[in-house]
């Protein structure tokens, strides 16, 4: 493994930090969250036209730029330090490598170079809180978090000819409320025969009727899903194995998720260090006290590890190892440090509604609700490498 970065690495992440300087600071973040779609067109735009975002780990027959996941994660982690709210994790880390993975030539060719320059933005609705079961993050996803072909989740059922129609509800669909097209996972089959399976519904169709929820963390948009007799289009064949596509590419999403938490993490450990240095009480800078230095080394050691297994999830996702749960399990736990030590740090200030102290905090209790717990991650990666199982010793 070669731990330091491509020219084409850095170029990326130095353009990325620029434009999101320019373009996402704390005023325009606010102005951003209090739009219906909960992100700017306009910054969308420049990160799709400029950058191409959503087309970094796509193939380049599809539009894409051709990179593996390791350059959007560093990507992600730009985005995470400005808690930039776009449609980039639900379109290019969700939606398009299960297009990828399960579509047809035809499904492809149509949707993946119109995700890739940003013209369509994605979402996979996954029927309740059941997205980290799904992507096999905290556990193995062949329960019943689709529906388990009972009432409740998502049903599906053949309509005339190639159409399907589905029913249910889908709740914390991550920008769900604003995406083109929605992939929505379920069951078909009846009880005996049941099985999941993942379908293309467009943003605008008869039945489909989408409410934006509040969320305690304001720049993870997401909302709640609801199909009334909805036609809709099958991914790939009938026979596909969705639930082997969500685990695989839960590992993927893991990594993206650590980077992003690790730049938030290293930006709430800034903005405190920046503070320290400029408040004064007794006469002397607080950042001159040892207790404070102290707190400060704990959350830059935390972060820095986290840096570090973030970095090397990306890298093993695109070599096919599977460590995202852990990396994801640490980046988190060092974003909630770094958050509350922020907001402890800059005193009074740092309780009020108007410092963005508490958007990172947000972010970090956010995260863990809908990707963790952290102790469920590392118990999930425990079982996985059978650490705790008992072996039997003959006498």
């Amino acid at each position: 493994m070669d731990a330091s970065f491509t020219a084409e690495q850095d170029e990326i992440r130095r353009t990325l930090r620029e434009v999101l300087h320019k373009r996402c600071g704390p005023h325009e973040l606010r102005a951003a969250l209090d739009t219906p779609a909960g992100h700017d067109a306009a910054l969308w735009t420049a990160l799709t036209e400029q950058l191409g975002l959503p087309g970094l780990a796509l193939p380049e027959k599809y539009g894409g730029v051709g990179c593996s996941v390791t350059e959007l994660a560093l990507a992600c982690e730009e985005t995470g330090r400005a808690l930039a709210p776009t449609p980039l994790l639900a379109t290019a880390g969700l939606a398009a490598p299960l297009l990828l993975a399960l579509g047809t030539d035809a499904q492809r060719a149509d949707l993946l170079p119109r995700l890739a320059s940003g013209t369509l933005t994605a979402a996979l609705a996954l029927p309740g809180p059941g997205l980290t079961t799904a992507l096999a993050l905290t556990g193995g996803n062949d329960g019943d978090w689709a529906g388990g072909g009972r009432a409740g989740g998502v049903q599906a059922r053949r309509g005339h000819g190639d159409a399907w129609r589905l029913y249910g509800e889908a709740d914390q669909v991550l920008d769900g409320h604003s995406a083109g097209i929605l992939l929505v996972a379920a069951h078909t089959g009846g009880f005996a025969r049941s099985r999941t399976l993942l379908f293309l519904v467009p943003g605008d169709a008869a039945g489909l009727v989408r409410i934006r929820q509040t969320a305690l963390d304001p720049t993870r948009p997401r909302a709640r899903v609801q199909l009334r007799n909805v036609e809709a289009a099958l991914l790939g064949a009938s026979d596909a194995d969705v639930p082997a596509a969500l685990s695989a590419l839960g590992d993927g999403l893991a990594a993206l998720l650590a980077c992003e938490a690790v730049g938030a993490a290293d930006r709430a450990l800034e903005r405190t260090v920046e503070y320290v240095g400029q408040r004064a009480q007794f006469g002397r800078l607080i950042g001159s006290f040892q207790a404070v230095k102290h707190r400060l080394a704990d959350v830059h050691v935390q972060v820095r590890a986290a840096r570090s297994a973030a970095y090397y999830a990306a890298w093993a996702t695109a070599h096919e190892e599977r460590v995202g749960g852990l990396a994801l399990a640490q980046a988190l736990q060092a974003l909630r440090t770094a958050a509350g030590e922020a907001i402890q740090l800059h005193g009074g200030i740092g309780f009020t509604w108007e410092h963005e102290a508490h958007l990172y905090f947000k972010r970090a209790a956010g995260d863990e609700l809908l990707f963790g717990p952290v102790h469920r991650l590392r118990a999930h990666a425990a079982d996985e490498a059978r650490l705790f199982e008992r072996t039997e010793v003959a006498v």
